[in-house]
């Protein structure tokens, strides 16, 4: 009995499988797409430029000299992709240098054992007020790329509420991106789309509102129906034992509510930080800040919060830069997803696939017509996870084959809105992903085993409001 356990055991250890690392995978996806450079036909459209607007103009494909991605350009290529997502890094970086510091001040502690507490028996309510509040600021595209800076946020009242890390970035990240994914009035890439189709600028708002409505509700419900799981000992939570992977928020689980201060500081510390995100909302609608406004913002945070703290000039040093350490791992791999695209590029590749799905889509049903522009879209972002630079790409050549296709141009445009909707949350080349998973430690595996049951729904909602765009000739051309 003994000999044939231990002839078992190595083989269940062979049998095992690792998953590879998240820079393993899109190491192998950037070097197949440098592979497909010296064997898919290179081409271009031509382009023109309207303002600021730089679109391709439909028809003008053309075969252009192969340009293959060397063995030395495609090592730089990734450099390249660091330097591309430089103010999404540094946005990750000094997220979690600021925290550290909070942390280090006690004011964190005192606002989990202090506050947050009364949402403990009331938790679809916080989490539908969290979701929506995010959700309205995504669909109007004030907090979209920086929503990255406050999931340590939904991290910190994850661990107070007994919620693992996936529900503590869900409700500050999906609660953004159910808005965002069915905007209703983001300038970009919505207002930019509609520009392009030569359309009113966000018109067709009606139906828009429902998509929307219906995006958030799956959400909440699905979060909630997640919180509901992880009190099961048979199922629980997709990350194992590990709850909280990331050790950039360590709090002491040991500490009872008594023994954590709350002091007039603290509550100085939290109203400085507070007014400092409330300011750059004001500063993201009135004056169009985006990530480098949020980096500095937390690098004045992290400054307040040590000086009210009481913290030495080296304290906060040392503090800032230990809480950096702790993303890098995360941070750099959201230059790593930049790479596919600057390979893509570098490799003429873009056009060639843009065109190769408009001249798939000729030919069929209006039905069948906006369900091929949403899937082309879906797969198309992959590629391009940019939601302008796949518009300002694709919308060109989709506007005038929606009118030989009998399809208003209405539809095509949100065929590429929730096309791009559904697949960002889990698209490994997602810069926004790989900041909100390095931020909160998740592994992009155990993510997508998360996140895959919903992106479904969203899909089956798109493809029926696509359906019934279609069936009423949703306009207004």
């Amino acid at each position: 009995m003994s000999l044939q356990a231990e002839t078992k055991k190595p083989l269940e250890q062979k049998s095992k499988f690792k998953m590879p690392d998240a820079y393993v995978l899109l190491f192998f996806v950037a070097l197949l797409c440098a592979i497909a450079t010296y064997f898919v036909p290179a081409g271009e459209f031509k382009r023109v430029t309207k303002g600021l607007i730089t679109t391709t103009i439909p028809g003008s494909y053309h075969s252009v000299a192969q340009s293959p991605v060397g063995f030395v350009s495609f090592f730089t290529a990734i450099e390249q992709g660091m330097a591309a997502a430089a103010p999404i890094i540094f946005l990750i970086l000094f997220t979690g240098g600021a925290i550290a510091i909070l942390e280090k001040t006690g004011a964190i502690n005192g606002l989990i054992y202090h506050v947050i507490n009364k949402f403990r028996h009331r938790q679809l309510l916080f989490v539908c007020i969290v979701a929506a509040l995010f959700s309205v600021l995504g669909t109007t595209g004030i907090i979209v790329n920086s929503v990255i800076g406050f999931i340590p946020i939904g991290l910190i009242v994850a661990r107070t509420l007994k919620w693992d890390a996936v529900v503590g970035a869900a409700i500050i990240y999906l609660g953004a991106y159910a808005g965002f994914n069915a905007t209703i009035l983001s300038p970009s890439p919505l207002g930019i789309s509609q520009k392009i189709a030569e359309l009113p600028m966000f018109s067709g708002i009606g139906l828009r509102v429902a998509i929307y409505v219906c995006f958030l509700l799956a959400t909440i419900l699905y979060i909630y129906w997640y919180i509901k799981r992880l009190k099961r000992t048979d199922k629980g939570s997709v990350l194992g034992n590990d709850w909280f992977p990331s050790k950039a928020l360590l709090l002491d689980e040991d500490a009872s509510e008594e023994s954590v201060s709350w002091t007039v500081r603290h509550k100085l510390i939290l109203a400085v930080t507070a007014l400092s995100l409330v300011g750059f909302l004001a500063g993201a609608f009135w004056l169009k800040w985006s990530d480098a406004e949020m980096t500095g913002m937390f690098i004045f945070i992290a400054l307040a919060a040590g000086i009210i703290g009481g913290l030495r000039a080296n304290d906060i040093a040392s503090t800032f830069l230990a809480g950096c350490q702790q993303l890098v791992y995360g941070a750099l791999i959201v230059g790593m997803a930049r790479c596919v695209s600057v390979i893509l590029e570098q490799g003429k590749l873009l056009d060639t696939i843009v065109n190769t799905l408009a001249h798939l889509l000729q030919g069929q049903s209006p039905v069948f017509g906006a369900i091929g522009m949403y899937i082309s879209s879906a797969a198309l972002h992959f590629l391009i996870s940019s939601g302008t630079g796949e518009s300002v790409i694709f919308i060109p050549i989709l506007a005038p084959l929606a009118d030989l296709m009998h399809i208003t141009r209405q539809v095509a445009v949100e065929a590429v809105m929730l096309g791009e909707g559904v697949v960002n949350c889990i698209n490994p080349t997602s810069g926004v992903l790989m900041g909100v998973l390095a931020a909160s430690g998740i592994p992009y595996v155990k993510w997508v085993r998360f996140m895959t049951p919903l992106a479904f729904i969203w899909f089956v909602i798109g493809l029926v409001f696509l359906i019934v765009g279609v069936g009423i000739h949703w306009g207004p051309h």
